[in-house]
């Protein structure tokens, strides 16, 4: 019993594609210029990808009894997806850059483009990027920050290599004279 499930997990993880960095060779390959020919492909992140947003206020007096009091009160709003999470085309931004859904909400995309004219060169998650200070984008509609970690995400896709070979042989028997 244990040697007739090997075959079959065998076939089961070559069914299964491999992920690979999206670039501009696949793009080419399998002609996905048009936004028809992306929205068919499913996307995932190479990496988790974690936006932030803060807010802090205060104030500061007395108290009755003539104490010093300080208040202070703050408000975070972290968006998190995930290493390997799926997500779509939505569109092209302004500069030819990949508009990326990952859930369904007004402006709740996020853009990807390559670094470098490379065809091989991975389409990486696009924010303001300040030194030492992480990045600021939008998402949502809303100003968010993210840690220079998320600049190293990039964009992948499930590759599968599917090959049929259809062959006939006949032998023949000769000829006699």
């Amino acid at each position: 019993m244990k040697f007739a499930l090997i075959p079959v997990l065998i076939l089961l993880l070559m069914s299964c594609g491999t992920k690979v960095p999206f670039n501009n060779d696949i793009r080419e390959r399998f002609d996905l210029n048009t936004d028809k020919d992306l929205r068919k492909v499913q996307f995932f992140t190479s990496q988790t990808i974690i936006l932030e947003k803060s807010k802090s206020s205060g104030n500061q007096g007395t108290t009755d009894a003539g104490a010093l009091v300080t208040n202070s009160n703050k408000e975070e709003n972290r968006v998190i997806i995930p290493i390997f999470t799926k997500c779509v085309f939505d569109g092209f931004g302004p500069n030819g850059e990949l508009m990326l859904r990952f859930e369904l909400g007004t402006g709740k995309t996020i853009s990807f483009s390559v670094k470098s004219k490379e065809p091989t060169a991975k389409y990486y998650l696009n924010a303001e990027w300040t030194m030492n200070q992480g990045g600021k984008l939008q998402y949502g509609n809303e100003q968010f920050s993210t840690m220079s970690t998320s600049g190293n995400a990039y964009l992948l896709v499930v590759t599968r290599r599917l090959q049929k070979t259809k062959r006939k042989d006949r032998v023949v028997k000769g000829m006699k004279v």
